[in-house]
């Protein structure tokens, strides 16, 4: 079976234990993982941390089995407000490529796309307003509908990220990540 790989979206402003604990539970489960950095190489979190990508989005292509878009309210502004984003969202939808929103990603970037219609989801409490009146809102950690996964916010990073694992790569790798990370 070829690696599985995974496109990770860095935008200023994105929350930070979102994307790096998610980044990391990938690569310990054996997916190439591409941290691609919206507008620049290094990129500000939503408290003040700079992590550096692996390249521009713009030069990251677009063979990828899965994105990944971290939450971070003007995170998820600036993801929503990228053309490129939104683009590779919708082609990865048609396709039926695994998309993972956490945080304000699922409600400010998803939701407008038209994409979460008639789909389970879940995000953050104070950040549900964007979901149509078909979208159906679940409080659960991690919620996964077809090639759509979704989570509430830091807290649930590690069991979306085991989520993100088990689709790409199957239960029982992701069952040994979760052991060796003391995950429950």
């Amino acid at each position: 079976m070829a690696q599985k790989k995974v496109i990770v979206v860095l935008a200023e402003g994105f929350e930070e234990i979102e994307a790096v604990t998610v980044i990391d539970v990938l690569r310990r489960s054996g997916i190439a993982v591409t941290a691609a950095g919206l507008s620049g190489l290094v990129v500000k979190g939503s408290r003040g941390i700079r992590v550096s990508a692996d390249k521009l989005l713009d030069q990251s292509g677009e063979d990828f089995d899965a994105i990944v878009l971290p939450g971070g309210s003007q995170g998820a502004i600036n993801l929503s407000a990228s053309e490129k984003v939104n683009a590779i969202i919708k082609k990865f939808d048609t396709e039926g490529k695994l998309i993972a929103a956490i945080c304000a990603a699922p409600s400010v970037v998803l939701a407008p796309l038209g994409i979460l219609k008639g789909r389970s989801v879940t995000g953050y409490p104070g950040m549900l307003e964007g979901f149509d009146k078909d979208t159906v809102y679940k409080e659960d950690s991690v919620v996964v509908d077809g090639n759509i996964i979704t989570s509430r916010g830091p807290a649930t990073a590690l069991s979306f990220g085991l989520a993100i694992a088990e689709k790409l790569v199957g239960r029982d790798i992701a069952d040994k990540v979760r052991k060796a990370t003391l995950s429950f």
